[in-house]
């Protein structure tokens, strides 16, 4: 993975590029100094923070937004007959199959 600067930096938050996505990168003292600021900038920016460590692989860090809607991408797409009516539902869209219906108020 290859990292540049990005120009983006400040006392505890510094944005690099990783295969040309910007995202929040911290060793784990930054991490620990700038706990707070760091994690208002994933929450508040839906930002994706690596906290690299010495000898370990890492670690992301993302918002719960973020979390839950890849955890629902997953279950929507986790089994093929739904990724197949998704799939269809999309192409019906695009080809402007479509139909507007009330919403039913309850």
């Amino acid at each position: 993975m290859r990292n540049t600067s990005c120009g983006y930096s400040n006392k505890y938050l510094n944005l690099q590029k990783h295969d040309g996505v910007k995202m929040l990168v911290a060793n784990c003292s930054e991490f620990r100094t700038g706990l707070k600021k760091y994690l208002d900038e994933v929450e508040n920016n839906n930002e994706t923070l690596i906290v690299k460590r010495g000898g370990g692989k890492g670690t992301v860090v993302l918002s719960l937004e973020e979390y839950n809607s890849m955890v629902e991408t997953a279950y929507l797409l986790g089994n093929r007959a739904n990724r197949r009516h998704l799939e269809e539902s999309l192409d019906q869209l695009r080809s402007g199959q479509m139909k507007e219906r009330k919403l039913i108020e309850v």
